[in-house]
């Protein structure tokens, strides 16, 4: 600091009294409005969460800012360690009492339950025969019901009554099935949706035939029927389903590990998908975003201003809540997930690919424009011969990053691996979660891997 002829005894007290007043006096007012902005803000937030411990934090402060003022009069000055340490000791401390973290709530054998299973991950299995059977009910009831039975090769299912409400109980009988063996009973509503209905709803019921495979069970309407049906006011046919296997030798995917590829494939495309048809769309606003190409006239500022806008605007919002959004208005799947990838990826496409055009030598453009070539005429000649290895790496770039998203938006009903895995969660599948964490490394290792030759390759 330059030596300032002021008073010290002046500049503390005046700190003493408003933090930052001192330095202004001392004619240091940048750094006296930063500290009168930052004691501010950090006695408002002591303030704000009424935690007395924490009051020491702005005090020990203001009486730093009152030392620093009488430092700066005699043109010297002092560390802002301790003010950032004491700034950062109550934000924390704040923070963790917000935040009312609690380790001794965790429960370690819980934590174990969860973990034993994920440590063998369903995604193989013993090549099997597969005995399946269901019958029809109504939910809820409503004029000509199902006729609550059912014959498959043999297999003949009943249920009784044909309809019921919710969490009211029915009786089914199955006869024909393979004896003493075990049989999975699971709920499946229209939709196509499985529904568990073992105990809490979060567990497969699994009962074993007698010797002449037969078996009875008393089954309670799902809580969860409705959910995700179409419209829950009409009364359509659920089914019961009934599963024994058998093994023949040999191995074969799972069920989980049948879902977890054809959700990898899922995923990889939808990153694939929204990122070509980001391209394309990016790759014209790009050129209206460019203000080196827009700045030659008032009118083609204006729309690069309002461009820029608009991409920084989109940018602002996650693509996890335009996913919620595009799920409420075109329904659950990929669809949505692919639409809220592409929306995002365009807004960061556009903004990357600006930038490049902003950064490319000048001397080829204003080369064109001295023959009095057009606008377009220069973007064609002088742009985009300059761009075309960045695009493309930008693009391959942003492919990966989709690829990691498109998981975090299946868990809000975009589709692909994230949907397979918050249902799984739900019914507490831990060996199906494994499995799924694998298949989203493997993925992201994979493409990274890829995608970072390519960049090499174009560099």
């Amino acid at each position: 600091m330059k030596t300032s002829a002021r008073s010290p005894i002046i500049a503390g007290l005046l700190s003493l009294v408003v933090p930052g007043a001192g330095q202004i006096y001392a004619r240091h007012a940048y750094r006296g409005v930063v500290i009168l902005l930052t004691t501010l803000v950090i006695l408002g937030m002591v303030l704000w969460y009424g935690q007395p411990l924490w009051y020491l934090s702005p005090v020990a402060i203001w009486i730093w800012n009152s030392v620093d003022a009488a430092s700066a009069a005699r043109g010297r000055s002092i560390s802002i360690v301790w003010p950032v340490i004491f700034g950062l000791i109550a934000t924390y401390g704040i923070g963790w009492q917000v935040l009312q973290i609690d380790f001794s709530t965790a429960d370690f054998n819980r934590a174990v339950q969860i973990m034993r299973p994920m440590f063998s991950p369903d995604f193989i299995q013993q090549h099997r025969e597969q005995n399946t059977a269901w019958v029809e009910i109504q939910v809820p009831c409503e004029k000509n019901p199902p006729p609550g039975t059912n014959t498959i090769d043999g297999k003949t299912v009943t249920v009784t009554p044909s309809c019921a409400g919710i969490s009211e109980p029915v009786i089914s009988t199955i006869s024909g099935m393979w004896p003493n063996t075990e049989t999975e009973i699971w709920w499946e509503d229209p939709s196509g949706q499985d529904k568990m209905i073992g105990e809490g709803e979060s567990t497969m019921l699994k009962l074993t035939t007698d010797s002449e495979g037969k078996l009875t069970v008393m089954i309670h309407v799902p809580t969860t029927a409705l959910i995700a049906v179409p419209d829950p006011s009409i009364a359509d046919p659920h089914r019961i389903y009934y599963r024994q296997y058998r093994p023949l030798g040999g191995i074969e995917l799972s069920f989980i590990g049948n879902e977890v590829v054809k959700g990898a494939l899922v995923t990889v495309g939808m990153a694939l998908i929204a990122t070509i048809l980001a391209m394309v769309i990016a790759i014209p606003i790009s050129f209206l975003a460019a203000h080196n190409l827009m700045s030659s006239n008032p009118f083609t500022f204006g729309v690069y201003l309002v461009v820029r806008t608009l991409l920084n605007l989109v940018r602002s919002i996650e693509s996890l809540i335009i996913a919620i959004i595009f799920v409420v208005i075109v329904g659950l799947g990929p669809f949505a997930g692919v639409l809220a990838l592409a929306v995002h990826s365009i807004a960061a496409l556009a903004k990357l690919y600006s930038e490049v055009i902003e950064g490319i030598d000048p001397g080829p453009i204003e080369a064109i424009h001295a023959t009095g070539a057009t606008w377009v005429q220069t973007v064609r000649y002088g742009v985009i011969p300059q761009i075309i290895p960045p695009f493309t790496a930008f693009t391959i770039y942003r492919w990966d990053i989709n690829v990691r998203s498109a998981t975090v938006i299946g868990l809000v009903g975009g589709g692909g691996l994230g949907f397979l895995l918050i249902e799984l969660i739900r019914i507490n599948e831990m060996r199906g979660v494994s499995t799924v964490f694998i298949a989203i490394a493997i993925i992201v290792i994979a493409l990274d891997t890829i995608s970072a030759r390519i960049r090499s390759n174009l560099t």
